[in-house]
């Protein structure tokens, strides 16, 4: 599976943006999504996970009520919306493909990564 991020840019404080993520190959529909970040100098965080079946949703507290995870497996894709974006929101952002379907909040579960999209909130 390959994996294209995009969407990111630069957005004031409370703005929105939406990230795609779009998967090359025949079995996304079987994967775990997920959406992390990379701050500078902090460690990788899951932001949110989306089950295979689109029926299983994880956020991390931080975000959760703001960002919204979503799929469209005809066109082999995974969103995240954010809205209501914080300057501690500014990250790398990724997306990755998990083919262990337990929803898994832990990047080194993941097997698959997109490049990255940079996302910046100004204050």
């Amino acid at each position: 599976v390959q994996l294209q991020a995009s969407g990111g840019g630069l957005v004031q404080a409370g703005g929105s943006l939406r990230l795609s993520c779009a998967a090359s190959g025949r079995t996304f529909g079987s994967y775990d999504m997920g959406w992390f970040r990379q701050a500078p100098g902090k460690e990788r965080e899951v932001v949110a996970a989306i089950s295979w079946s689109g029926t299983r949703k994880y956020y991390e507290d931080s975000v959760r009520g703001r960002f919204t995870i979503s799929r469209d497996d005809t066109k082999n894709t995974v969103y995240l919306q954010m809205n209501s974006l914080k300057p501690d929101d500014t990250a790398v952002y990724y997306c990755a493909a998990n083919r262990d379907n337990g929803l898994s909040r832990r990047y080194g579960e993941y097997d698959y990564w997109g490049q990255g999209t940079q996302v910046t909130v100004s204050s």
